[in-house]
């Protein structure tokens, strides 16, 4: 018995011995696991941990800072509709002037671009007759339209344009008929019997727009015969590059507006029905030194061209273009205004 109560005696003391020494073994790794974990993390040196490479600039944190606070649901309703008003930006608006005075035709203040091919002598055609009169009755003389009611301009003056921004619309106090009622109320006023057609040509359709304007313009010959000048008012698209935008702007009496351009057709090239070109060009060559004298800088050189834009329909008619599309409804409602006082005073002195 005694010898049993030795031996259990000495296999307590073992396990006792065991224990402790696993215990300070255990205790050895975790200090040692400890050591080795805190020596893998960054130390608090009071220097910062991030490298000089990964540093971000004080600005860029702040906008990113405020990029991350919390939004309202009122402030996501407010920018949403906001980005979908202003669109995405597609491309530049280039400001431009085209000077008449480098056109390789010029006489009397008249400047012309010459795409016919045939020879013109601007002196003669000024000094011909002009082939009507203007009687001032009560009967219309003028008729004023558009083949391309539609186009339009910039509602505000931009250095781009979005996605958001059409070049034709049916609103007409921003498309071409907000023109033409300028150009009508000026002649009016100065007693001239003008009538304004406001009918869409280019709306749904803009293919065959002249010829439905064609129909338009003989309706009116056939039931106004007084009519004798037939005008077409229109605006220019002026493009650089594969994106970008040109406004034809110059600076008169400290008012920006968008220049005009007188577009004439002639019997050359393909065009065989335009006998009487001449007729129509004789009053263009005269509009463009009263605009010039009164307004320079206004006009860009009268372009001569091979077409025909339905001006054989009358001895009287002119194609007007009015800046660019690029332009603002202000600049063009501007050139309209002192484009109607130079009319005015063309056809008072065809009295």
């Amino acid at each position: 018995m005694r010898n049993k109560s030795g031996i259990a005696r000495l296999a307590g003391v073992f396990l006792i011995s065991t224990v402790l020494l696993g215990y300070n073994i255990y205790g050895m790794l975790l200090n040692n696991s400890a050591g080795n974990i805190a020596a893998a993390l960054p130390q608090n040196t009071g220097k910062s941990t991030v490298s000089e490479t990964e540093a971000v600039k004080p600005d860029e944190t702040r906008e990113t800072e405020q990029a991350s606070a919390p939004v309202s649901s009122e402030q996501k309703t407010s920018e949403a509709v906001e980005a979908s008003a202003s669109g995405n930006v597609k491309g530049k608006i280039i400001s431009n002037y085209i000077s008449p005075y480098k056109a390789a035709l010029s006489y009397d203040n008249i400047y012309v671009k010459n795409m016919s091919g045939l020879e013109i002598n601007i002196k003669s055609f000024l000094e011909a007759p002009i082939s009507f009169k203007i009687a001032k009755t009560d009967a219309p003389e003028v008729l004023i339209m558009h083949t391309h009611t539609t186009e339009t301009y910039m509602t505000e003056d931009a250095d781009c344009y979005t996605d958001a921004f059409s070049p034709r619309t049916r609103d007409t106090e921003k498309n071409m008929v907000s023109v033409g009622n300028i150009v009508a109320d000026k002649l009016n006023t100065a007693g001239i019997k003008t009538l304004h057609d406001t009918t869409e040509h280019d709306y749904p359709k803009y293919t065959g727009s002249y010829t439905r304007a064609a129909k338009t313009i003989n309706g009116y010959l056939k039931k106004y015969p007084s009519i004798k000048i037939v005008l077409d008012l229109h605006r220019d698209a002026v493009a650089s590059g594969e994106s970008d935008k040109v406004k034809l702007v110059t600076e008169i009496d400290g008012k920006k507006a968008a220049q005009v351009m007188l577009v004439m057709g002639s019997q050359s090239g393909g065009v065989t029905n335009f006998p009487d070109w001449q007729e129509n060009f004789k009053l263009a060559v005269r509009l463009q030194r009263v605009l010039e004298t009164k307004y320079p800088t206004l006009a860009r050189p009268i372009s001569l061209t091979s077409k025909n834009y339905n001006e054989s329909l009358t001895k009287g008619s002119l194609l007007i273009e009015f800046g660019t599309d690029a332009n603002t409804v202000e600049e063009a409602h501007y050139s309209a205004q002192m484009v109607g006082d130079a009319l005015a005073e063309l056809m008072n002195s065809l009295t």
